[in-house]
Formats: structure tokens, sequence, C-alpha cells
């Protein structure tokens, strides 16, 4: 690597940092004031807040990370501006394209990274903080989890696994239900192919399918069955998974979630949000190459690099957090294509981006 493409590199990664450091002591001192009572409330203890708060920061720094790999950009190539090194480097006949692209290589690594903690890291931090927040703290302890295309829920006698197909219906696939007794032993083990909810009865219909039955000396008897109506302790309005829980899968995870989907509906929708989560990651990638030539722009109409660039480059960022939020929500609603969606408001931010250098390098 090349001697000015380290000092650039350099100067970007360490407004990165000074620029993350900013932004999350400023979320954390409003996070720990909002939330420092609730942990008061709950008898728990100071040193379990400040866990919870540094298990945060990961997630923070995941949903800020667009703006920090913009606002890195624009302040490197806005101090190498006023500091007229930017004029010296084009004088002594160095491009344009040359200059910023340790910016371009520094903002590309940095997505990585942060596609690799969505990965790996985010699902343990979130799952922690998660069950700091919502069960220690709340005491919502959630009796539902969905894992690699099932449900598991936690009754007030046995266990339920299964499918849910259509979560708009109540009818269930590869249903299973098991009871212990006091020394954990299987008392009763149910499972059929398919669930049925009859709401006026208020009964389980189960269809093709074995129960097996314990007749207290250590035997099961066993009956298949091609249809069986049965009372349980929970109906289906029992199995409610907490909304935040889909929070902690990673991106295979969201990934695998798609072939376990049935229905077109249901496919679309796990489209929508693997997809979205990728293309957020990558948002900040775009937003680099339009802020840069905006900076020079703004530099060379009113003479205000910074002054005028940060708020515009900000102003970029909140406007394609809106576009890309409303393309998600068009998506999972299946007005418009998943893939259309993700890539879009990349395509467009990245094409006048380019655009826009080219012609600042005229």
């Amino acid at each position: 690597m090349k001697l000015l493409d380290r000092y650039l590199l350099g100067q970007f990664i360490k407004y990165f940092f000074t620029v993350n450091v900013g932004f999350v002591a400023i979320y954390l001192l409003v996070d720990f004031f909002e939330k420092i009572d609730n942990f008061s409330r709950a008898g728990k203890p100071f040193a379990l807040a400040m866990k919870f708060f540094i298990l945060n920061i990961p997630f923070i720094i995941d949903q800020i990370g667009p703006v920090l790999i913009l606002l890195s950009g624009v302040i490197s190539l806005g101090i190498l501006n006023h500091t007229r090194e930017l004029t010296a480097l084009k004088a002594g006949g160095i491009p344009l394209r040359t200059i910023i692209r340790p910016l371009i290589m520094g903002g590309f690594g940095l997505t990585l990274l942060f596609l690799a903690a969505a990965q790996f890291l985010l699902p343990k931090t979130i799952t922690a903080t998660n069950n700091i927040w919502y069960e220690q703290v709340k005491g919502k302890v959630p009796l539902g989890i969905y894992r690699n295309g099932r449900y598991y829920y936690k009754g007030k006698e046995g266990f339920y696994s299964f499918e849910w197909p259509h979560s708009e219906n109540y009818v269930f696939k590869n249903f299973s239900y098991s009871c212990w007794d006091e020394k954990y032993n299987i008392r009763t083990l149910l499972n059929s192919q398919w669930a049925d909810w009859n709401e006026k009865r208020k009964m389980w219909i189960l269809k093709e399918g074995q129960i097996q039955a314990t007749k207290g000396d250590s035997t099961y008897k066993v009956n298949n069955f091609k249809y069986w109506e049965i009372h349980l302790p929970e109906n289906p309005e029992d199995f409610l998974v907490p909304e935040y829980q889909s929070a902690e899968l990673s991106l295979t995870a969201l990934f695998l979630d798609i072939s376990k989907k049935d229905s077109d509906r249901e496919k679309n929708k796990a489209w929508s949000d693997f997809l979205s989560r990728i293309s957020y990651i990558f948002l900040g990638f775009p937003l680099l190459l339009l802020g840069l030539p905006i900076l020079l722009i703004s530099y060379q109409k009113w003479g205000r690099d910074l002054s005028i660039a940060i708020p515009a480059s900000c102003g970029i960022a909140f406007l394609a957090w809106g576009a890309w939020g409303a393309l998600q929500s068009l998506a999972r609603a299946a007005y418009i294509s998943p893939l259309f969606a993700a890539v879009i408001i990349h395509l467009l931010f990245a094409g006048a981006g380019i655009y826009l250098l080219r012609k600042q390098d005229q």
C-alpha cells in the first residue's frame, strides 16, 4: 500500500472511531437516564445495568453504522480540503479517484466488519440484553421461542413444538405435545402431522398421528389415529412468541428460515427480512459515494466544506433511511419485490455519487 493510501486510510479510521465514540456516548447517556429507573424499581444491582448498557453497544453501532461510514469519509476529505492538502495533491497531478480510493476501501472494509458482526456477534449480545431487559427487569418471561423453523412453547403441564405455516390461521404442522411426571418420566407423548383448533368446542383436532400414554407400570399404551379430538391445557392464543426475539437471529438463520416457509406470503416476508438486513448493512457504502462529492460541491459554492457538508450528509442519511424503510414495508406487504426494495436505494445513491465524482475529477 502506498504512503498516501496508508495516510488517508488512517485518517478515515481515526475519524470513524471519533464519530463512533461520540454517537455511542450520546445514545448511551440518553438510554441510561431512560432505563436506569426500571432497574432500580426491579431491585436489580447497578452492575447488571452496566452489563446491559455495555452489551448494547454492538447493537447501537449496527444501527448507526451507515451514518458512521458516511460521516467518517466526509470528515476525512473535509479536513484534507480544509488544510489545503487536497489542493496540493491535485496540483501534483494526482486524480481525485486516486485520493478518495482509500476512503472507499475503508468504507467497504467497515461494511464487511458490520456483516461479520451481524452473523457472529449481534445474535449473542442481543440475546443477552433481551434476557436482561425483558425477563429480569420487565419480568416478561418468554414461554415461546422460535428456532430453525419450529415454535417451542412451555405450557402449564408440558411442552409444545410445531410448525406454523400460516400465522393468521390456527393450523399447525408436525404438532407435538409432551408432559412429564414429578420424576421427569414422560407421562404423555402426542404427535400429529396436522393440528387444528375448534373455537366453538374449545378442543384440539389432530390428524394423522400417534399418542403414547403411560399405564403407571413403566409401560406405555400406543394409539395411532387419523382423527382425534382432545382437550389440552393451552389453546393457540397462548402461543405468542415475543416479537423482539426475531432480532436474535443471525444472517444464516434468517436465510435458512426462508426454506422452512410453506406459503408464498410467509416466504416473501422471510425473503424481505433477510434482504433488508443485508441491504441495511451495505447502506453506508452508497451514502459515502454520494457524500464525498457533495462535500466538494459545497466548498466550491459556499467555501464552507464541513459546516455545510455535515448537515447535508445527515440530511442524505435521513432521506435514505426514510426511503429505505418505506420500501421494506412495501416489500413485506408483497407490493414490490424484496430484491428491488433491497437494492434500488443503493443503485440510485451510488450511481448519483459516481456521476458527481466523475464531474469533480474532470
